[in-house]
């Protein structure tokens, strides 16, 4: 085959250094991503979150790694917020949940939806939720930092 074709799509969740609201403005934010997306060459399907978290769908290229293409995201948009207001940090690490092309609908209707979603979920009863649907295994004390 000369072409390699793929669909690795992953819903990607990080949080602001102990999940403080500091994303003042949280749109301007996710366009701020778009671009860095586009700039580093990271198909960005949906940005959003609120004041202390972001929830990114991301169509993985083939030939980069899932860690560099966070790194790129956290590290640029950290760096910009830095400049841009008081000083800010993202937590260490984040949550990659592996999507299917079928629930590609839904995760983008659950990340344009977050505003009403924390209305009745804090960020940390979402996370654990997400980990647990996805069967992935965590320590209680260390999860969230």
């Amino acid at each position: 085959m000369s072409h390699t074709y793929s669909s690795v799509l992953v819903h990607c969740v990080f949080s602001t250094k102990d999940r403080r609201d500091l994303i003042r403005e949280p749109r301007l934010l996710w366009r701020y991503l778009a671009g860095i997306a586009q700039a580093k060459q990271i198909p960005l399907a949906a940005a959003g979150g609120t004041a202390n978290h972001v929830h990114l769908l991301v169509d993985l290229p083939p030939t980069m790694q899932l860690a560099h293409a966070v790194q790129q995201l956290k590290g640029n948009s950290s760096h910009w917020l830095n400049n841009e207001k008081a000083p800010f940090a993202w937590q260490q690490g984040y949550g990659a949940f592996a999507i299917g092309a079928s629930q590609r609908a839904n995760v983008l209707s659950y990340i344009a939806n977050q505003e009403e979603h924390h209305k009745k979920w804090s960020f940390e009863q979402e996370f654990i939720a997400l980990l647990r649907k996805y069967g992935i295994e965590y320590d209680s004390r260390f999860v969230l930092g």
